[in-house]
């Protein structure tokens, strides 16, 4: 394969400054760049959309050191593989990608080492077809090696490049910050990570996106007093549209349409484009002394992370200083700030570091005047230089929050006597850990909340202490937080006299009626009513040689069991006329919902006790259990065929209604089917004489019919909106806020479903507590199906 320039322009390449984390960043750009594409054709994606980064063990030796990094995109044909890692090279698309220049792939992997190895594979190829770099003995002639390795699963699909004879610096680095590593991509990819469904792994784990803690859509504050009272949200959605601009796909330009040729290259290749710039400016939970500032996005990509430019003015009245004015944080700047933002412009050109964009650029100019406005948010300052009252999005954001007082006003939490930042900020740092109790900011407003109810509860004990006999009553307001004539005067002095202790006097209560006492058998016939039956354990209770009874089993609803002497008990056997009886159980009671008793068992002990004292029979209870098992409850006993034929028809009739629910977004939940599972489904469908379907497969939701049992549990997990809240099972998901409780809420359906998913998978035969429990969570999966239209 040749490619292009020489091994000598290659190797110069890699002297260009590139940090570690941004020559791994190209590589993972050029990935999602394809996972984008298949997600505009609305292409069908089994195996996810998943990038994997290997990095080189702490202890490895720098000549076995390795980095890797691989995808599970659409694969290239030989043809394009040959375009891609040629220097210099772009596609037609420069304006929708996060890899802008033709030059990234080739700067990365020259900065991070000597060797580089690209294998790509298409599903339906046969093999994996690549190339070797390597900048050691690549001549003149620009020839490097064609490499091919076998393919074992025809539906594997993807790119793999791994780099070797690393640089000793860059090995050095890497080896030691994979930690580092993903922080920095989970910062960088945050919105593509949290807004689309593509994965990106280091080193095993996760990368999770670095969302920004900031005070929910609904905070707001009230800035000014009466008619000039405003209003102020702690988030503010940004959607602005500029008129469109034609775009000159060979270099970049950006111009004024209908020119017809570049101005700057003289190129004719231009197209008219939509110039938008959307997001969202808002209020950090916390203040931090350097994690503040606007966030700024080119396809989903940060570009500059925590800038603080917007922030800055600089009179253009005064060039001759060319001073700049910095306009905030200025109350407690040494504490930090927490005016943040997300904003995405993706029409203006950044450098090809991607750290930067071209600030001359005139889209960024029209971006800096819209988010802040063209004169000072300070707003005596504007006054006293003539401009008019700012009101620019960032402006109302600067007149609500600039302060840092606690409380309401501010919303700044604190503990009665003033903030409590060290708190936060401690509170933020277990909101970017995960920790689920800290992820909305439920816990910020209630501190916000306290904080005013003990300041005035301050107040009142000042305003006591200075006249114990007759309260000042206009501290008392104060404290209630009403001003004096917003409540007559009858409203006042209840209010105060509860307040201060002096309560009212009390009215003597009328003697209570000793109710009558309930008999035995009220209280049977009070259970019979709350009570249901019991099917499966509603039989003839026989064994031969002690006796027969023939028992009705009733489950309590609502009230609580107790014994002939009024005392609680789990089960009841009540018997009746001619060798009957009925039994009552009280599922609330603490052996069955805290220490998880079997229901069945302390009934058995209750019936072998009357049959061992009615038969005056010589066997012990044990024994006695053990025959009423055996004879009476046979069917009982889990049975590998019994339990597998169950779970087969439940997940059928869960595959089906799941199936109906993906229908709207088919492509959505094929891409979560890797290879095998593909394959698996494939085989499944064409044995079932699905085979004409499976052409179109991933198109509709009727794959999920074929795929692996374990495959619907994997896609609850990761899809739980389409399927919980009532859509396939009860439980709630999107209706609850708690991060904790919706989690909790996908476990417990997702556990019975894997019993029963694994029970299917693996046919090896299970001991009877393996089947019991697959045969409970039958029962318990079967109970949190919604039933169907």
């Amino acid at each position: 394969m040749k490619i292009t320039p020489s091994s000598r322009i290659l190797r110069m390449l890699g002297e260009i400054e590139f940090d570690e984390w941004q020559c791994i960043a190209e590589l993972v750009d050029n990935a999602l760049d394809d996972f984008s594409e298949i997600e505009r054709d609305g292409i069908p994606w089994a195996g996810g959309f998943k990038v994997s980064v290997s990095l080189p063990s702490p202890k490895a030796k720098l000549a076995d050191a390795v980095v890797k990094v691989s995808d599970t995109g659409r694969g290239m044909s030989y043809d394009t593989l040959e375009q891609s890692v040629r220097a210099g090279w772009s596609s037609n698309d420069r304006f929708d990608k996060l890899g802008l220049f033709g030059m990234g792939f080739n700067v990365s992997t020259a900065r991070l080492g000597r060797r580089t190895r690209v294998l790509t594979t298409r599903r339906g190829d046969d093999r994996w077809i690549g190339v070797e770099i390597d900048l050691d003995r690549i001549g003149d002639d620009f020839e490097a090696q064609d490499i091919e390795e076998s393919k074992t699963d025809p539906n594997e699909h993807g790119t793999r490049i791994e780099i070797s004879g690393l640089h000793p610096d860059r090995a050095d680095w890497l080896r030691r910050n994979a930690s580092n590593l993903r922080e920095t991509l989970g910062r960088t990819y945050s919105w593509i990570l949290d807004n689309k469904p593509f994965e990106l792994w280091v080193q095993g784990q996760r990368v999770r996106p670095r969302l920004h803690c900031r005070w929910g859509d609904d905070r707001a504050v009230t800035f000014g007093h009466g008619a000039s009272a405003e209003r102020i949200p702690a988030y503010i959605a940004i959607d602005e549209t500029f008129d469109p601009a034609e775009a000159c796909t060979n270099c970049g330009n950006w111009q004024v349409p209908d020119k017809g040729t570049c101005e700057q290259c003289g190129g004719d290749r231009l197209t008219l484009r939509e110039r938008r710039i959307h997001g969202w400016l808002g209020v950090q939970r916390h203040l931090h002394k350097r994690e503040f500032g606007i966030d700024f996005l080119r396809n989903g990509r940060k570009i500059l992370q925590w800038d603080k430019r917007l922030f800055d003015w600089k009179n253009p009245n005064d060039p001759a200083t060319g001073a700049v004015d910095t306009e905030y944080p200025i109350e407690l700047a040494n504490q930090g700030g927490r005016l943040i933002g997300e904003i995405h412009l993706d029409h203006v050109p950044v450098t090809y570091q991607k750290n930067a964009f071209e600030y001359s650029d005139r889209g960024w100019r029209a971006t800096i005047d819209y988010l802040r406005g063209v004169g000072p948010m300070q707003p005596e300052k504007a006054k006293r230089l003539g401009y008019p009252v700012n009101d620019s999005p960032l402006a109302q954001l600067y007149r609500g929050y600039r302060r840092n007082a606690a409380g309401l006003r501010c919303l700044i939490p604190g503990d009665g006597k003033g903030p409590i930042h060290d708190e936060t900020r401690r509170w933020a740092q277990l909101f970017h850990r995960g920790d689920a109790d800290y992820q909305d900011d439920q816990r910020w407003w209630d501190a916000v909340v306290n904080h005013e109810e003990l300041s005035k509860a301050a107040k009142l004990a000042k305003a006591e202490g200075a006249a114990p006999y007759k309260p000042d009553e206009a501290a008392v307001l104060d404290a209630l937080g009403v001003a004096i004539g917003e409540s007559d005067t009858s409203g006042v002095t209840s209010d105060a006299a509860s307040l201060t202790g002096q309560a009212p006097a009390s009215v003597p209560e009328p003697p209570a009626v000793k109710p009558a006492k309930e008999t035995f058998q009220e209280r049977i016939a009070r259970y019979r009513a709350d009570s249901t039956i019991v099917p499966e354990l509603t039989r003839d209770f026989g064994i031969p040689r002690v006796g027969d009874l023939r028992v009705e089993t009733r489950r309590l609803s609502t009230v609580a069991l107790c014994d002939t002497a009024a005392q609680p008990t789990p089960v009841l056997l009540v018997q009746g006329p001619g060798g009957t009886g009925t039994a009552f159980v009280d599922p609330a009671h603490e052996v069955f919902a805290k220490l998880g008793a079997d229901p069945t068992e302390l009934l058995l002990v209750e019936i072998a006790t009357v049959m061992k004292v009615k038969a005056e029979s010589d066997l012990t209870h044990a024994q006695l259990i053990a025959l009423l098992r055996a004879h009476c409850l046979l069917d009982l006993a889990p049975r590998m065929d019994v339990v597998f034929a169950q779970a087969r028809e439940l997940l059928s009739d869960v595959r089906r209604m799941m199936a109906l629910r993906i229908d709207a977004d088919p492509g959505r939940a094929f891409q979560y089917l890797s290879p095998d599972e593909l394959t698996a489904t494939e085989n499944e469908m064409i044995a079932n004489g699905q085979v004409t379907h499976t052409q179109a497969l991933g198109q509709t939701g009727e794959f999920l019919l074929y795929a692996p049992p374990l495959f619907v549990v994997r896609l609850l997990e990761e899809w739980p909106k389409a399927f919980m809240d009532g859509h396939v099972f009860a439980g709630p998901y999107a209706s609850v806020s708690s991060l904790s409780a919706r989690r909790l809420s996908v476990a417990k359906v997702s556990g019975y479903l894997n019993d029963i998913a694994t029970l299917l998978s693996f046919t090896a035969e299970r001991g009877p507590q393996q089947l019991q429990r697959t045969r409970l969570s039958i029962q318990l999966l079967a109970d949190e199906l919604v039933a169907e239209a």
